[in-house]
This record gives C-alpha cells, sequence and structure tokens, in this order.
C-alpha cells in the first residue's frame, strides 16, 4: 500500500485531508507539530482516531525558534512587518514532513491547503479559501512531493463533509495565523520575549513635521489607521525608521504606490526564463488585492511595476507572484 505522511492539526481541514487520502487507497500518518499546547494535541490524536489513521506527535520546538519565532520578533524591532506562515511551511513544517516520511517509508506528504497542484506548479484553489499564498516560498523539490487533497473544494464542502462523517472537528474554529503566539496579542508576545531590549517612546511625523509620540515601533506597521485624526481626515502609517526610531504618517491616498521591490525570491518551478515578465501580484493573505504587474529581475531582487495602485505593501511581508492562476513563487517586500 502506498504511504503519505500528512500534516496533520487539530483542525477540520487535515483532519477530511485524511479521511480523503484513505479514500484514496494511501496508508496514512498524521504527524502534528508539537510546539505545546495540551488541548491542541489532544484535539489533533482525536482527529486521528476518528479518520482512522496512525497518529505521531514531532517536537519542533528548536526549528520553531530559530527559523520562525526569533525572526519574527526581531523584524518587529526593525520596524518590519513578517509574514511567518510562509517561511514556517517552508523551513520548518514540510521538512519535519520530509523526515518522518524517510522513517514511515513514504515518498509522499500532503497538506489540508486548498491549493490545487498538478505534481509541478502549484494553483489557486477555491476563490472563497485559496492560501496559494501560504505555500509562495516552497522549493520545486517540496511542491513535486506534496499532495494537496482539498485543492478543488471549499471550506463549506469541508465542514459539511465533517459533519457528514461524525467528526468531532466539524464545528471547531479555524486555526489562527502565528499559532506560537496563543491567548496573547502579538505585541505582548514581543515584549514578553525582549523585555527591557525594546527602545520605548519615539517622534511622530506627518509632512516633515513632529505631531506626536509613539510608544515602540515593534507596535506598528505600513498602512496601519493611526489612533489620531489628523484634522478631519483619517491618518495611516507611511513609513516606520527603526534608526531613528520615528514612525511616518500619511493620509490614505499616500498609501499606495505603483512599485514593490522584493527580496529573497524563490520560485516554484524553477527560475523564469526570462529576467522580464508579466505576472500578478499578492502582497499579504488576501484574495481581492492581486494587481497585474511587469517584472523584472536584477540581481537578487525583483521589481514590480503594477497597472492598478497596490494598497501599503510592508517592508517585511511576504509576496506571491502568479501567471494566471499558477503561483510562481515568492519574495519578501523591501522598501523602494
Amino acid at each position: 500500500m502506498r504511504r503519505v505522511v500528512l500534516g496533520l492539526s487539530d483542525g477540520v481541514d487535515s483532519c477530511v485531508s485524511a479521511y480523503l487520502l484513505k479514500q484514496q487507497g494511501f496508508d496514512v500518518l498524521g504527524v502534528y507539530m508539537d510546539i505545546g499546547g495540551e488541548e491542541q494535541l489532544d484535539n489533533a490524536r482525536k482527529n486521528a482516531i476518528e479518520a482512522g489513521i496512525a497518529f505521531e506527535a514531532v517536537r519542533v520546538d528548536a526549528e520553531m525558534d530559530a527559523l520562525v519565532k526569533r525572526p519574527f520578533v526581531e523584524a518587529y524591532i526593525h520596524g518590519r512587518t513578517p509574514m511567518p506562515c510562509t517561511l514556517c511551511n517552508r523551513n520548518v513544517k514540510l521538512p519535519a514532513l520530509f523526515e518522518t516520511a524517510k522513517r514511515f517509508g513514504a515518498d509522499r506528504i500532503a497538506t489540508g491547503h486548498y491549493v490545487r497542484s498538478d505534481g509541478k506548479h502549484l494553483f489557486m484553489g477555491n476563490k472563497d479559501c485559496d492560501q496559494s499564498f501560504m505555500l509562495s516560498r516552497l522549493t520545486p523539490e517540496q511542491v513535486e512531493r506534496l499532495m494537496l487533497p482539498l485543492g478543488e473544494m471549499d471550506k463549506t464542502e469541508v465542514r459539511k463533509m465533517a459533519t457528514d462523517l461524525g467528526f468531532s472537528c466539524a464545528s471547531r474554529p479555524d486555526s489562527r495565523e502565528n499559532c506560537f503566539i496563543r491567548d496573547k496579542s502579538y505585541i505582548a508576545y514581543i515584549q514578553e520575549r525582549c523585555g527591557d531590549m525594546l527602545r520605548g517612546e519615539g517622534d511622530v511625523t506627518f509632512e516633515g513635521r513632529v505631531i506626536g509620540r509613539h510608544e515602540g515601533i515593534y507596535r506598528y506597521t505600513v498602512g496601519q489607521r493611526w489612533k489620531n485624526d489628523i484634522g478631519d481626515r483619517r491618518a495611516y502609517v507611511k513609513s516606520i525608521n527603526a534608526a531613528a526610531n520615528t514612525v511616518e504618517l500619511c493620509l490614505w491616498e499616500e498609501l499606495f504606490t505603483n512599485r514593490v521591490v522584493l527580496s529573497e525570491l524563490s520560485f516554484i518551478s524553477g527560475a523564469p526564463p526570462n529576467s522580464e515578465f508579466s505576472a500578478s501580484i499578492r502582497v499579504r493573505h488576501t484574495r481581492w488585492e492581486t494587481p497585474a504587474c511587469r517584472v523584472r529581475i536584477k540581481g537578487d531582487c525583483a521589481f514590480a511595476e503594477t497597472e492598478t495602485p497596490l494598497r501599503a505593501p510592508a517592508p517585511g511581508q511576504s509576496a506571491a507572484l502568479y501567471a494566471g492562476e499558477m503561483l510562481l513563487g515568492g519574495g519578501t517586500v523591501e522598501k523602494d
């Protein structure tokens, strides 16, 4: 019997994925990425029992700390806005699944993402629950061995199937982003982890003049609405200067740009054959803002010129590039 190792959480998506893989004739091992949290672990084990698959919990604390948690905190301290899920998938979750697959004698791994695959390329999932952005930093080697059972489905269909099958996870809430931050805000998490190393208050500027004080740059991200209006207009964070410990504000219309610079490029099916090509770009996990663009690769960076303005691309965010519905790859947004 063919074997596959499935990333199994405490949620409904991976549980239904386990059922579908079994229906396809696979011997499935569900692997839970254990970073602490007894309730989540117990629920993941229950999912495995109800789906009728083998179960294993794998500790990934060291990898999560070095490759996700620490970079997450350091990014905010330096005035950047990280997207930990995209890097966690590439650097922690999938490597852990592949390592387990070696021991289990499995050629393939699987996850419960709403993304379509043909074995070499990745494509957007159903428009109402597409998660292709989250896989935009994967390598070609990872994609070739990755199965995505939910690629053609939507969330409503998955929850109904779980309900019909009597799975206890059918009505369980969706997993939250930044799974390593439980029962607290990301600000509280950074404060708890860094303590006295954090810089405190600094100047807030608008049109070159100081208009107030902020409480620490790690509390803010580009595009965030400011707590006070300017006159009768809402104000937003335009940029963050970590070296000067300042936050610059602007009005809504100044948040938009037709140019995005990307570093740390990675491509799903290998580098594009040409250094300049047409695509579309997404700079946050949203399904409504993916403007067409012209991409030019120069050295280790890509420069994307969009046909319609893009709202507040924040340095440090992940960005995904598409050709139609096909996911080309991604990179990290940099300050232009």
